[in-house]
């Protein structure tokens, strides 16, 4: 299972990319489901659909660049790739900063939802820096380390949608309530998750 985690997380992420594109830009394009639900009305609709459209892109490029990352096969075979592949990645972070952190002020949930985003915003954007600082300084394994935690909580909206499907239809609190609880935990799992492939030496 360890030779193949690479893989998997690749399949993973490919059918959560499906699953994002057809619900973002086919199913619901104007995003009415999803503003529905929010708290209080925007101040400016069409500006935050154009900046959740930012955020939703960004990530779905860290979501495809990221696996391809990790796996270690395709690493070893083809470092030029690897490292193309990595400047992308860290690049659709670094670009995703702006439109994640606006959106996060007008989260579903207010403030505790606005922190626990700016909380996962901070700790994606750092870890992805000092990944990338790691390897300019060519420390491979504290690269490896902090981009792998980097790449798990680009799995953060992922977590966001399976608590929300299992607080609100499954245990029936709130939709705001259930929104708030996985915007923070979302991040904690993923971090966990991380640590334990770090651990187990999964991408090394």
């Amino acid at each position: 299972m360890k030779k193949n985690m690479g893989i998997v997380l690749l399949i993973v992420s490919f059918m959560w990319v499906m699953h994002t594109l057809s619900k973002n830009f086919m199913v619901d394009p104007a995003f009415q489901d999803f503003l529905a639900k929010k708290d209080a009305a925007l101040t400016n609709e069409s500006l935050w659909v154009l900046m959740i459209r930012f955020h939703i892109i960004f990530a779905i490029i860290s979501l495809i660049t990221g696996p391809l990352g990790v796996i270690k096969k395709l690493r070893i075979k083809s470092v030029p790739f690897h490292r193309w592949n990595g400047r992308v990645y860290v690049l659709s972070i670094l670009l995703n900063v702006i439109p994640g952190v606006y959106v996060s002020f007008f989260a579903t949930g207010g403030w505790l939802s606005t922190i626990g985003f700016l909380v996962l915003s901070t700790l994606w954007f750092g870890t992805t820096i000092l990944g990338y600082i790691h390897i300019r300084r060519k420390n491979v394994l504290k690269h490896s380390s902090w981009m792998s935690r980097s790449f798990f909580l680009t799995f953060a909206n992922m977590f966001i949608y399976i608590l929300v499907a299992i607080s609100h239809n499954a245990l029936q609190l709130s939709y705001a309530t259930s929104y708030t609880i996985a915007v923070w935990l979302c991040w904690v799992i993923s971090w966990c998750m991380a640590e334990i492939m770090i651990r187990k030496k999964v991408f090394i």
